[in-house]
């Protein structure tokens, strides 16, 4: 199995959709009470640059096993510029299998790269899967927003797990007082 970026061509992107979708179907794995549709996919994966803010897969033999996202935190706000949200899912088939460390393994090894200081994942109280994997790469839980997300008439607490990554703040502090008279 490989992790790389995601490949922008029509079965990858489906694939990704479908494995998106199933944790929609499944609740309590997003947000999302509705499929998305492939065209709102194709939408999402263009409408950030990948070199920034990359989608990347485990795939083999051109089956995506799972993904992973790394999009901004807060768009727009210049101070939060360094704090990136990561977002996985793992298709059933393939679920306990390594996958999803495997892929937030690549992201944490490439944050330098990424210009990540704080990772944060955003994710449902019910999803004991992801905070077991969070945990295991030493989230911590930051925040709670309690009962907030509804399904069927059954509420849920939105949890913040976040990360401050090692090292990469004072290369990234060093980096950025090279540009102290651009404005951000």
């Amino acid at each position: 199995m490989t992790i790389r970026l995601a490949n922008i061509n029509e079965s990858e992107i489906m694939q990704i959709n479908d494995i998106y979708n199933e944790a929609v179907q499944s609740k309590f794995l997003t947000a999302d009470t509705q499929p998305t549709t492939l065209n709102d996919r194709i939408k999402w994966l263009l409408s950030y640059n990948q070199t920034e803010y990359p989608v990347y897969v485990a795939v083999e033999n051109h089956t995506v096993f799972g993904w992973i996202s790394v999009r901004p935190y807060r768009e727009g706000r210049a101070a939060l510029r360094f704090t990136k949200e990561v977002s996985y899912y793992i298709s059933s088939e393939y679920q306990k299998k390594g996958i999803g460390s495997k892929l937030l393994d690549h992201v944490l090894k490439n944050a330098k790269e990424l210009q990540i200081k704080n990772l944060i994942a955003i994710l449902l109280e019910k999803n004991t899967g992801s905070i077991r994997l969070l945990e295991r790469f030493n989230f911590s839980q930051w925040g709670v927003l309690p009962n907030i997300a509804e399904f069927d008439g059954e509420t849920r607490s939105h949890l913040y797990y976040g990360l401050h990554i090692a090292g990469v703040d004072q290369e990234l502090t060093t980096k950025m007082s090279e540009y102290e008279d651009v404005e951000f």
